[in-house]
């Protein structure tokens, strides 16, 4: 089995992480923007729900940022409980777009954004595992 690249090890794997991370929030904003969040504001006739979807389009937009950001960090600098928490928020989101692909529209090609926020997690994990020192090996002879 290869050793694993040792800590100081370039962290490239999880930098492009970040970059996708990023990217993914530029299209939810200048794409998705006028394809979802401005057609909200003119269908839905209550002030109250067209508040409502207003804070939550951009919620979304915080949350996105503030995960290329995380990754960002991580990239940076080891650190597991971000990792956990970063790759937490994006499973659950993939899982949000897969059983409302499913349940909903009968198939999972209409909302493809379940395959970035499954793929980032497993990039940051691989990103990251590059990083860890491999394990010492026994001193030979058995001592």
């Amino acid at each position: 089995m290869p050793a694993r690249p040792t800590h100081g090890h370039s962290p490239l794997i999880t930098r492009i992480t970040a970059a996708l991370m990023a990217l993914t929030f530029l299209v939810h904003v200048f794409m998705g923007g006028p394809e979802f969040h401005e057609p909200y504001q003119t269908v839905l006739d209550d002030p109250l729900l067209r508040a409502m979807a207003a804070v939550l389009w951009h919620a979304v937009s915080v949350v996105l940022a503030v995960l290329a950001l995380g990754l960002w960090l991580l990239a940076r600098r080891p650190d597991p409980a971000l990792e956990a928490v970063i790759s937490g928020v994006q499973l659950g989101f993939a899982g949000l777009f897969l059983w409302y692909g499913m349940v909903q529209l009968g198939s999972l090609m209409p909302m493809p954004q379940w395959m970035i926020f499954l793929a980032l997690p497993v990039l940051t994990r691989l990103g990251q595992w590059q990083r860890q020192p491999a394990p010492l090996a026994a001193p030979a002879g058995g001592q």
